[in-house]
């Protein structure tokens, strides 16, 4: 138990191994040693404190650190405990709450708890000594054995196995995800070969996970880690690797769903359509045809409304049309987007007439298409605009000839619009100034 702590601590020194050893020697030749088993593993709590334990740090779970500078948390006082009991002939169990680790001690048909960070932490119930300290000490309740729902008995292989958690916590809190993955794959090993508790249940709603879980989350934080740095490519060549050797295929889909979205919109976001259309298709094996298609309609969409954007021309504008029909029918763009970008396509093309104040031709463009993929809100409006603007054309034109006195070129000029736009307000108020004047 002693090497496996070790190794589970991170430094299998021999000189470590030799300071436990020391530790039991000391413990077993004292003197002072009882020899009925109720007092012997209470004993042992007291010497730990007395000889060994000196300050309790949190996230301290390390046993070799103990023996250096002798900082413990709940876990390594708990496991270094177990292993002074087993040398003294005691046998124990771990006990773990939701935030928190100790000792049952199994003396003579009894079962007692030991909080190990506690000199006084022995049968702590009714210790008054313990439950004034303990709380302030470590930020902890004592859980006591009659809340069964809140406390769940560990082996001794599970209770070391706490120190390859504590240490994965301790790297992912300081974004070290890639020094807990092997930390996790460890922690798996260690585990294996159903060393489980038989009077624990270890379904992923219990406090003690699987470890496959547990190695999963861990595979899956370094790869986000990778994400959130943009090295998507070196993201997924790990987990092509790591997946071959840890199988979840959903799990592993998920993510290369997530890292080659990521890469694609960076490129759309970089405006290389080229680039974004070449690593998709590169990585396609990876995804399936749903989340392939996914990226798909996503990086043809930003790509058609790239294009769209900067139409120049009624021919770029009618090829972007038949693009967009195109992708419509390959399934490569939703039904209702393609038709908001055939809107939005109209619309833009018709605005490059417009940029040079052909009104008509704009509404003319509008009606054709009208005419072609159906009307629209959108459209109807662009109609009436472009329309609006020919009848302010000849209201201009009207003016300018009036106010030069050119009455009858005026007044042609005015019965053109009226017969076009009969309803016309402004058209119909020049009717109004050309009638006053033909009266006098």
């Amino acid at each position: 138990m002693a090497q496996i702590s070790l190794w589970a601590s991170g430094d299998e020194n021999p000189a470590n191994l030799q300071r436990i050893t020391d530790a039991v020697s000391a413990l077993n030749n004292s003197a002072a040693l009882p020899s009925s088993g109720r007092e012997k593993a209470e004993f042992i709590l007291e010497y730990m404190h007395a000889n060994i334990l000196r300050s309790y740090s949190l996230y301290q779970t390390r046993i070799d650190t103990i023996f250096t500078n002798g900082r413990f948390n709940c876990v390594s006082s708990a496991v270094l405990y177990m292993i002074l009991c087993k040398s003294a002939g005691i046998n124990t169990s771990g006990v773990i709450t939701k935030e928190h680790a100790f000792i049952i001690a199994h003396i003579d048909g009894q079962n007692i708890d030991v909080e190990t960070t506690n000199r006084y932490g022995f049968d702590p119930g009714n210790r008054k000594e313990f439950h004034d300290q303990f709380g302030r000490l470590t930020g902890f309740s004592y859980v006591p054995a009659q809340n069964y729902r809140d406390r769940q008995t560990i082996n001794q292989i599970e209770l070391i196995s706490l120190v390859f958690i504590n240490r994965i916590s301790e790297n992912e809190r300081a974004n070290r995800y890639a020094q807990a993955v092997p930390l996790a794959i460890d922690r798996t090993v260690l585990l294996a070969g159903g060393s489980f508790s038989d009077n624990a249940s270890h379904s992923a709603e219990t406090l003690f996970e699987n470890p496959l879980n547990v190695l999963f989350d861990r595979l899956i934080n370094y790869g986000a880690s990778l994400l959130r740095a943009n090295r998507e490519e070196e993201a997924l060549t790990w987990a092509v690797s790591a997946s071959a050797l840890y199988a979840d295929s959903a799990r592993w889909q998920e993510f290369f769903l997530a890292a080659v979205n990521n890469r694609v919109a960076r490129f759309i976001r970089e405006r290389k359509m080229t680039e974004a259309g070449i690593f998709l298709n590169a990585n396609s094996a990876l995804l399936t045809r749903e989340n392939f298609m996914q990226i798909d309609i996503m990086l043809t969409d930003a790509d058609i409304s790239n294009r769209a954007n900067v139409i120049r021309s009624e021919a770029e504008g009618n090829a972007m049309l038949d693009d967009i029909i195109l992708a419509r029918q390959s399934g490569r763009l939703p039904e209702r987007r393609a038709a908001e970008l055939i809107t939005f396509t109209i619309q833009k093309t018709a605005s490059t007439f417009a940029a040079g104040r052909d009104w008509r031709a704009a509404a003319n463009y509008v009606e054709r298409s009208i005419a072609r993929f159906g009307s629209s809100r959108e459209l109807e409006q662009s109609m009436r605009t472009y329309r609006d603007n020919i009848a302010a054309d000849f209201h201009n034109r009207f003016a300018a000839e009036w106010n030069r006195q050119n009455y009858e070129e005026a007044e042609r000029i005015l019965n053109e619009g009226l017969a076009e736009f009969p309803d016309n307000r402004q058209l119909l108020s020049n009717r109004e100034i050309v009638n006053r004047h033909n009266s006098r």
